[in-house]
Order: structure tokens, then sequence, then C-alpha cells
């Protein structure tokens, strides 16, 4: 007897969502039930940050993000790779993508490059 023809779709997709992501995305290609189970709204609501609606509905970028996506799934991965501005414009947020975690980054902070940064004389 296969465990995925007993257990019920909504107990697989809690038992997935005290997972992580990561975990969630290589269950999702295991096989089709694992799919359906892992791909489930309510599997990725609990990676989403639990006041990611009010982030979003506060954002002084697109409020509509929430409506926008077909599924959980697409907007967690949205906010992992594309930051929005909150906070009156003076940070952006971005999710970590293996564990959903919020990263803040002040928006004025810019990466800089240095040629040759390995070698100590040129930080001079």
């Amino acid at each position: 007897m296969d465990i995925t023809d007993t257990l019920p779709a909504e107990c697989m997709s809690h038992v997935i969502s005290l997972t992580t992501p990561r975990d969630a995305c290589r269950l999702s290609v295991a096989c089709r039930v694992f799919k359906s189970a892992a791909d489930s709204d309510s599997v990725w609501e609990k990676f989403l940050p639990s006041d990611y609606k009010e982030i979003i509905s506060s954002s002084v970028s697109d409020s509509s993000l929430i409506t926008s996506f077909s599924s959980k799934k697409d907007l967690y991965f949205h906010l992992c790779h594309n930051p929005i501005i909150i906070n009156g414009g003076t940070l952006r947020l971005v999710l970590e993508k293996e564990s959903g975690k919020k990263c803040y980054i002040p928006v004025g902070v810019v990466q800089r490059f240095i040629p040759w940064g390995d070698i100590p004389d040129d930080w001079i």
C-alpha cells in the first residue's frame, strides 16, 4: 500500500508546510501527488511572512501584488527576486529564497565593485 493513496492531500500539504521552501520544491518533483500537495497555496502561505499582506498593501511599490499572482508560490518567488519598496521609500524588502526570511535593504545602499579587491594595497 502506498502512503500517497491513503493520506489525504491536506495532511501531506500540512506536513510539507512544516519543512522549507527548498524541500517543498524538491518534493514537488518526486511524484504527482507530492507536486499537488507541495504546490498548494496552504503550503506557500506558511512560507510567506505572516504579515505579507500588510507589507505589500503599505508598500510604495505595487500594492496589487497580492492579487497579481495565480498562486502563493508565484508570489513567494516574485518577492524573492523582486524587492518591494517599503517604509516610505527608505527600505527595500526581499525574501531570502531558502528560508522565506525578510531581508531589509536601505534604498541608498549601492553595491560597490573593487577591482582586485583581494589585494590589500588596492583598498587604500
